[in-house]
């Protein structure tokens, strides 16, 4: 959750569910944040010094308005008070100037820390398994990398500053006060709870009502999101329900008036009594002062009793922040514990230190014994160490690590510049059998190997490099053709371009454009039909020149003449690269070299097409009920 610092009229409180997991500050957390600051040691040791003297100096005009009332003006002593005025002038001026260096340093620290951070954070990221992805909020990965590291920058600048500058602001008032005079500093100290008390009443009631008025507005965004996106308008339009969305959507945003008024005015009652009361303290030290001085023997001169009313209403500002600090405080370590939760996932899959990385890549892959589930981070104690041999064979056994395996005991081989397709029923785990090949998870038990070592051998690029996969879900980022093609090979010539867009039965309609290569596709690819977004994702694939290409069900989707294109394009490449089809084309199944049949996680047959015809056994039945239209077609 972002963090949200919420202001009430000098009172600051912590939703429910901050209060519910407030963050246990321990040294090494607090040692932590600081590592982030130590590369910057001088410019924070040079804002430290700005901040004290900044506050310090903010004081003296104060102190220097005694001396102008006593001795400028009561002792009417021309030369004096142009000096004295002369001097508060140059006093405040250089606060202000030390001020503005403060403010830069402050931002150039915190802007610097959270450029470190969201680097650290997105290549950490980066090197996350796929699990994260596919079982995480993408919602909440968003918000680590911008509010909560944005939250930081304003920690950095604001919070830890606040802390400081009104911790000496406030000493050094109250330093001054007792020396002017003890009794009326001890008598301005004990009113200063008494104006805060109300003003925190105030801060609560706000804060009620700047709550309510969030989860409104969260309800008009939730409005906006549904009926603004282009599937949700597609949908408003088709059913006619464009009253019904407006009618919703003004009954919120009056709403949301009501709040924002009755926010306005909450404590409204209070601040006039604030302010009332916040004369009660300087003429309590008017009245004492008064006293003393009519009774004689204090010392006290107007300009005096002057300098510790005006050092009180400086107190007011700093003694309210600093109790409420408590809720600044407990967020910024909320924050910081959830970004360093994230830093700290472990990143599971990564190339090891003495990683292999081959002359040439052929693309056979072994499988042997291999077991697989989507686990708990606790069940990864039984994963199997197969992957320290340097080569696979039948001597790699399976474990069982447990119940929920996706698959179990999956053996087989694919020889370079052959072709197998997998087939089977939905869920029987085709799609995570050829997930395993890139490292996109890990086995649990057994091993799987490209041309001969362990991919938890190899260097995971090299790895990655040498597999190509096109899959059901097309992913095109929202720039050009060209761009989107130039993400497998950012250096390929246009000569390279057009060859893989031919191959990928593409390059024709390219041409017919009237940019070319330079047309945007729009969000997600939206511009282009779905057969046109899979056959640019083919071509990309083949100008990545893979020495494994992995077509995972990359026509399922598609309308029979889309289709019918995306396999014109596969149909050459099989037979010429090494490559694996999940695929419920018969003519793609009949044109590979060996047919895998998975059911519930197991390879149940495997062989040619007519040998498991002949078997009459699960492939059969799939081909008599999934294919025999086809097929008499």
């Amino acid at each position: 959750m972002p963090v949200r610092m919420m202001h009430g009229p000098g009172g600051r409180f912590l939703t429910e569910e901050e209060n519910a997991s407030r963050p246990k500050v321990t040294r090494e957390l607090l040692t932590r944040i600081g590592a982030h600051l130590v590369p910057y040691w001088k410019q924070l040791f040079l804002a430290l010094l700005c901040v004290t003297a900044s506050s310090i100096l903010n004081l003296y005009p104060a102190i220097l308005t005694g001396r102008i009332i006593d001795q400028g003006l009561i002792g009417q002593d021309l030369p004096v008070l142009l000096q004295l005025i002369v001097l508060s002038l140059g006093v405040t001026f250089s606060a202000n100037l030390i001020g503005v260096l403060e403010s830069w340093l402050n931002a150039w620290i915190s802007q610097h820390v959270t450029f470190d951070m969201r680097n650290r954070m997105f290549r950490h990221l980066e090197k996350m398994p796929q699990q994260f992805f596919t079982s995480g909020s993408q919602g909440d990965i968003i918000t680590r990398m911008t509010s909560d590291i944005d939250g930081v920058e304003s920690v950095i600048s604001n919070t830890f500053t606040s802390i400081l500058s009104n911790a000496i602001t406030l000493t050094a008032a109250i330093v001054a006060m007792m020396h002017k005079n003890v009794l009326m500093a001890v008598l301005g100290m004990l009113v200063v709870p008494l104006f805060v008390i109300p003003t925190r009443r105030a801060g609560k009631a706000r804060w009620t009502l700047t709550r309510e008025a969030q989860a409104c507005n969260d309800r008009i965004n939730g409005i906006l999101g549904e009926t603004m996106s282009v599937s949700g308008q597609l949908l408003v339009k088709l059913f006619g329900r464009e009253d019904y969305e407006y009618d919703r959507y003004v009954h919120e945003n009056r709403e949301m008036i009501s709040y924002h008024i009755r926010e306005r005015m909450a404590g409204r009652w209070f601040r006039v009594a604030i302010s009332t009361f916040a004369s009660v303290g300087p003429m309590l030290l008017y009245l004492a002062g008064g006293i003393l001085m009519i009774r004689g023997g204090s010392g006290l001169t107007v300009g005096d009793i002057t300098v510790l009313v005006t050092l009180l209403s400086r107190m007011y500002g700093p003694v309210n922040q600093l109790l409420n600090i408590q809720v600044d405080w407990i967020r910024a370590m909320a924050l910081f514990t959830r970004i360093f939760n994230y830093l700290d996932m472990p990143v599971e899959i990564e190339s090891p230190a003495d990683a292999v990385i081959p002359e040439k890549a052929t693309g056979a892959v072994t499988f042997s014994h291999v077991d697989f589930a989507y686990e708990k981070k606790e069940d990864a104690g039984n994963k199997n160490k197969a992957g320290q041999e340097n080569s696979c064979g039948p001597a790699c056994s399976s474990q069982n690590p447990g119940d929920n395996l996706i698959l179990h005991d999956v053996s087989f081989s694919l020889q370079p510049g052959k072709s197998i397709a997998i087939v089977g029923p939905s869920g029987a785990g085709k799609s995570t059998i050829v997930s395993l090949i890139p490292r996109l998870y890990d086995v649990l038990g057994g091993s799987v190997c490209v041309d001969g070592i362990d991919v938890r051998r190899l260097d995971l690029s090299w790895l990655r490099q040498n597999i190509g996969i096109v899959t059901q879900d097309t992913y095109l980022f929202n720039g050009s053709l060209r761009d989107n093609l130039l993400y497998a090979k950012p250096d390929a010539s246009e000569e390279e371009l057009i060859e893989a867009c031919k191959k990928a039965n593409i390059y024709e309609m390219i041409s017919s454009l009237p940019q070319g290569f330079d047309t945007l596709v729009g969000n997600r690819g939206l511009k282009l039909s779905g057969g046109e977004r899979q056959r640019i994702s083919i071509a990309r694939v083949l100008l990545k020149d893979p020495a494994l290409l992995i077509f995972d069900e990359a026509t399922s989707a598609l309308d029979s003449i889309s289709e019918a294109s995306i396999q014109k394009a596969i149909d050459p490449l099989i037979r010429t690269r090494t490559s694996i089809l999940i695929a419920h084309r018969l003519s793609t199944i009949l044109a590979a070299d060996k047919i895998l049949v998975v059911k519930g996680g197991c390879i149940v047959e495997q062989g040619t097409h007519a040998e498991l015809l002949e078997n009459g056994s699960i492939y059969s039945e799939l081909y008599r009920t999934q294919y025999g239209k086809e097929l008499a077609a």
